[in-house]
């Protein structure tokens, strides 16, 4: 009976240490510099976009230098090099409340094991290193209860009495990270709130796109064009699809909120869009 249950003890502590297993990445920094080259900056974005769909516990971010220049310098050039990786996660949606640490650790001390180009591993000290940890165990998935439950009913709240200055928002319509483009659960919504809009003709309105976890209250980057207006583009988004379907432009407006109107809960949240009503003439809406 032992010899039988050792293999399933092991395995499940296999599944165990690999479960709980950080996820690592390095960008590296030119000789007394701490702007992210291109190519870096593309791995990391490669990196980001990976790591978007985990359960993230924490996020530490460590920078070094070579072992050339003063304690001090290397201190500080290793912090800038740290803080610069730090701002393009924000720059990219990234929730910065899971980054725990963002620590300059100065020079890594040269180390020569058979190799005979010393500038190459001077080149590999020069870096960053990320750490991701995940939640272990993961947390669980909603229920399909769970997530009708979640459905914003649009044709209810549309059938009722609306004036100027009512704003709603469009909870099922969410934007993949750092992208106008919608995940595709939000379709069906913004299906939805198209057929309730051609109906509904007297409704005049703004679309209000938002982003998350920038600083300063800063727009995001969009990814595909690399602009900082993803707040714009996410409402344009929704006002192109919109007119697609015939609702009339006059009857429309849209523009970015950048990140001035936090939800706070889950970051995914911020990156929303919402309308707000600008004139509503309820009694078309009779009949």
């Amino acid at each position: 009976m032992k010899m039988k249950v050792l293999p399933i003890l092991l395995i499940l502590s296999s599944q165990v240490f690999f479960a709980q297993k950080d996820m690592t990445h390095e960008v590296y920094f030119e000789t007394d510099k701490y702007e992210v080259l291109s190519t870096e900056h593309s791995r990391l974005l490669l990196f980001i976009s990976e790591i978007e769909g985990m359960d993230i516990a924490k996020v530490s971010i460590y920078g070094f230098t070579d072992d050339r220049g003063s304690d001090t310098y290397n201190m500080n050039l290793s912090q800038e090099r740290a803080n610069a990786i730090k701002t393009i996660f924000s720059n990219n949606e990234f929730d910065e409340s899971i980054i725990t640490n963002v620590d300059g650790k100065g020079k890594i001390l040269l180390k020569l094991i058979q190799e005979d180009d010393i500038h190459k591993i001077r080149s590999l000290n020069r870096k960053v290193e990320i750490v991701v940890s995940p939640v272990f165990p993961p947390k669980p998935k909603k229920t399909e209860t769970e997530l009708a439950n979640d459905k914003q009913d649009l044709k209810k709240l549309l059938d009722e009495q609306l004036k100027a200055g009512d704003k709603f928002t469009l909870e099922n319509i969410l934007f993949k990270t750092g992208y106008s483009k919608l995940l595709a659960e939000s379709k069906p919504t913004l299906e939805e709130l198209a057929e309730v809009l051609l109906k509904r003709k007297d409704i005049y309105f703004t679309i209000q796109g938002h982003v998350c976890c920038t600083q300063n209250s800063r727009d995001a980057i969009d990814r595909q064009t690399k602009k900082r207006n993803l707040s714009v583009a996410r409402a344009k988004f929704i006002y192109d699809y919109l007119a697609k379907k015939g609702i009339a432009k006059e009857r429309m407006k849209y523009v970015g909120m950048r990140r001035k109107f936090p939800l706070g809960g889950d970051p995914k949240l911020d990156r929303r869009v919402e309308i707000l009503v600008t004139y509503a003439n309820d009694s078309l809406n009779k009949g």
